[in-house]
Order: C-alpha cells, then structure tokens, then sequence
C-alpha cells in the first residue's frame, strides 16, 4: 500500500502523549485517517506536534474529550473502524482521592470508551494497558518466567497505596469483562519501560526517570510519586525548579524492585498497537518489552554506554525473583515485531534528550 492510498479511518484516544504521538505518526504514515484526543484544543502544547506530522493536514483530526463525558467520547469515535485507547490519567503529586484523580477517569474512562466503541459499530479496540497491570506479582512462581497470563497484585497493590498499578489492573480487567459481556472485539498492550525519540514538547516518565540517571541523581519527584507512574510512559511536565540533591543509588533496590519488567523502543510499542488491530488472529494481552530485564541491567548498559556520565552504581539484581527472558514478547515476536534492542533504545533516547536540551 502506498502512502497516500487511504487504510481507513481510527481513532486515538490520548493522541498528544508520548506513545500516543508515536502512534499518530505511524498510522498517518500507513494511510490511515486518525482521529486523536487531547485535553485542551487551545494548547499549542498538545496540538502543534501533531499538526506538524505528515499527512496531519488531510488525515488528522483533532477531538477534545473528557474521559467521563461519554458525549465528548461519541463525538471523536463516531464514523471509525477502530480506537486505540491509550489515555489514563497520571497524577504527578500525592494522590489525595484515588477514587477521583485516579480509578474513576481509568475505569470509567475505559467503559466509557467501549460503550462508545459497541454502540458505533467499532470493529477491534487495542487498549493500552502496562506491565504495571502484570507486576507487583510476588505470588507468581519463582521459576516461571512471566508472561500475559500473571497479573500484578491487586491486594499488595491498594494495601501499599500504590494507586497507579491498581487503576491499570482494574481498568484492564474492566476491559476484558466487557469485551466478554458485549462481544466487543477487544485486545491489549502491556509495554514495559518506554523510551526513545521525543514527539511532545514534554518529556514523558519513562524518559524523565533515564534522564535522573544520567545525571546521576534521583529527583526529589519519586518522593511524591509511585515509581509505577515514572515507568508508566506517560507524560509529565518539565522539571522546572526540582531539586536534584538525592544520589539515585539511595533506596535503590526498593524503589524498583516492584515496577520493573524491561524497557521498549517507544517505535516499537506502536508498532505493537497496529500489529494486534491489523492482525485478525491476535488476541488476549501483548507484553512489549525488547526483553525481560532488570532496572540493574539497564542502568548498567548506560554506564557503558556512556562512561562520561555519573552514572550511579546500581545493584544487579534488582528485581529479586524475576526471571530474566530475551522473548518475554514471544506473542508479538511471533507476528514479526522485531524488537530494537536495549543499547539502541538508550543510544535513541540519549540523543534525543541532548537535541532537546535536556542534557549536553
């Protein structure tokens, strides 16, 4: 198919984010007519990225939605075959009402969504789910590596306030009820730590918690958020006025071991969502990560990669019991993705934190 030859029409919800940005672009560059959803139409910072993509002037059309304006929603799904669902709502600071900053846009947010996708006659939804939804999962075995069948705690989860993984596990599972209930043609993502090139103007989390690394310091920011949210791939705000004064190697090994599964090309993790809407055989979860790693090795493979960093020595073992896997993906190896490896993904990211200026 040609790239100007029409793929049809979709929609992406969350179309200014990080993956979702991505996504935008891959699917313009296959012909596709994408309609994607911001929070604020007037912001320049959500919308002049995209409009500068290409094929965005004949192809992209721009919705303002509020995940529980069922309304707003209708508006932006009407007249497509299909919806990526990537927006969940990210609470940077101290979560002081989960049931409203958090599970309430996630979860109803979700249902809202399908409901919208069923009722308009959407033929396959892919719904952006985490490895925050796969771990904290202390009581799989230990000698079974994980895959899309284990799901992270739900019971540790909400006990340790850890409000973020307990929003991807039930809107997921939210997702998966209805798909059952109503015969919606449903199938999910779970990508693990996303990063690589920048779209935004904003650095999403993924990209904030390798920039804390290269610079050797971890910022005072995990102080008032779950390390769920920092490997989530969401978007946050640049770090204007933090204080960098905390070494990153303090409180290490209890910071990550939870919330670490490996990391993934943010290319890649699009690449997924069209693979699984595309193919008609796909279905069930989709784990996204080049391989199932531990945070140590990651922080090891930039210390040599880049040996003129201050790169904190990190323990190795980071993720007590998780079993290391080059296919943890093997789902999405299987339809030909072809992961990016880990010294690339880093080598992507790195320099595009240096074109932004984020580091020199």
């Amino acid at each position: 198919m040609s790239e100007n030859e029409e793929k049809g029409v979709v929609c992406v919800t969350g179309g200014s984010g990080y993956i979702g940005s991505w996504l935008v672009r891959l699917l313009l560059d296959r012909g596709y007519t994408v309609h994607a959803t911001v929070k604020h139409l007037n912001d320049e910072k959500e919308t002049k990225h995209l409009e500068a993509l290409e094929g965005a002037d004949a192809r992209l059309h721009l919705f303002q939605i509020d995940l529980l304006d069922y309304n707003s929603i209708v508006a932006a799904i009407r007249g497509v075959s299909g919806v990526f669902h990537l927006a969940s709502p990210c609470i940077v600071d101290q979560v002081h009402d989960p049931e409203k900053e958090l599970l309430d846009p996630a979860i109803k947010g979700t249902k809202n969504v399908l409901t919208a996708a069923k009722g308009l006659g959407v033929k396959r939804v892919v719904v952006t789910s985490s490895i925050s939804a796969i771990t904290p999962s202390a009581k799989w075995p230990a000698d079974v590596v994980k895959a899309e069948d284990c799901w992270a705690d739900l019971e540790y989860c909400t006990q340790k306030g850890l409000w973020y993984p307990v929003s991807k596990i039930l809107a997921e599972k939210a997702a998966w009820e209805f798909s059952k209930e109503n015969g919606l043609d449903v199938v999910v993502v779970n990508p693990g730590t996303v990063m690589g090139p920048i779209l935004p103007p904003a650095l999403n989390a993924s990209m904030l918690m390798l920039l804390r690394l290269i610079q050797g310091k971890f910022s005072t920011l995990v102080q008032h958020v779950h390390v769920s949210i920092l490997l989530s791939g969401l978007i946050i705000t640049p770090l204007n006025g933090i204080d960098d004064g905390v070494d990153l190697v303090v409180g290490c090994t209890e910071t990550y071991e939870d919330f670490f599964m490996g990391s993934v090309h943010v290319k890649d993790v699009a690449l997924a969502h069209i693979m699984v809407y595309e193919n008609p055989l796909a279905s069930g979860r989709h784990l996204c990560v080049e391989a199932i790693s531990h945070y140590g090795d990651f922080a090891a493979k930039v210390s040599e990669l880049y040996p003129d960093y201050n790169i904190p020595r990190v323990p190795k073992e980071t993720q007590p019991g998780l079993l290391r896997s080059k296919t943890g993906a093997k789902k999405l190896m299987d339809m030909g993705l072809e992961f990016i490896p880990m010294e690339q993904i880093i080598k992507d990211a790195v320099e595009s934190l240096r074109s932004k200026g984020y580091v020199s």
